[in-house]
């Protein structure tokens, strides 16, 4: 059993689509980041960057101690080498996968992330900001869009650099990015979105977050300094 440390946003996300379609057992615990559940010392001490998600795998292949994870990317690594699935053992198409997974975390998640704050969280509008990662947004739409040319999925077949990447494609529309310029990322991202696993991943967290804009104090706990510096 895998325990999975969890709110629907974009790296939430990626973690229930590598578990369904991996068809591994997992339980949900819910890290309500508008609550400030982030900051419980019991979280803490498993995603020391008060960051989710982060898993605790009860049966690791070894079959010893329960292995705790935190990082996305890791996890998805983790997994994928658990289950020998969406990572291949060939060397060129390993790494070809690998590249674009960090490619998403050091690039796509942040620089979608910021346009996320300052488009729709910041407390006032900064147009200096919206328009600069609204641009370098759309640039890295571009370099997908280039990554997917004459390819259904990024390293050839559906890998986890492809679960890595979808879940911040689907709020282009936040981002201000019209999927109908990046011709491969809209197919791409409609061949992922028609997966059941997918489907089923993103159920897992319907209704959880409120359909309302943030109240204040939900604003603090997702983006203030509330965590104590050590």
């Amino acid at each position: 059993m895998i325990d999975l440390y969890y709110w629907p946003t974009p790296n939430g996300h990626k973690i229930t689509l590598m578990l369904e379609e991996c068809g591994l057992a997992y339980r949900i615990h819910p890290i309500n980041i508008g609550a400030g559940d982030q900051f419980q010392p019991d979280f803490l001490r498993l995603s020391p960057n008060n960051r989710m998600p982060a898993i605790i795998d009860h049966a690791p292949n070894d079959g010893g101690e329960p292995v705790r994870i935190f990082e996305s990317g890791a996890i998805l690594l983790y997994f994928a080498e658990k289950t020998g699935q969406f990572l291949a053992s060939d060397l060129r198409t390993r790494y070809q996968t690998i590249q674009w997974l960090m490619w998403q975390m050091g690039g796509l998640g942040p620089m979608a992330g910021q346009n996320h704050h300052f488009n729709l969280y910041a407390p006032e509008p900064i147009p200096y900001a919206q328009e600069r990662y609204t641009k370098e947004t759309a640039r890295l739409y571009h370099v997908l869009d280039v990554g997917l040319e004459g390819r259904d999925f990024l390293a050839g077949s559906y890998s986890v650099a492809d679960m890595a990447c979808y879940p911040w494609i689907v709020p282009h529309t936040n981002q201000q990015q019209n999927l109908d310029d990046f011709p491969n990322v809209k197919a791409w991202f409609t061949r992922i979105g028609s997966r059941p696993a997918t489907m089923k991943a993103y159920a897992v967290g319907e209704g959880m977050r409120p359909s309302r804009p943030p109240t204040d104090e939900e604003r603090q706990n997702m983006f203030g300094e509330k965590q104590k510096r050590r």
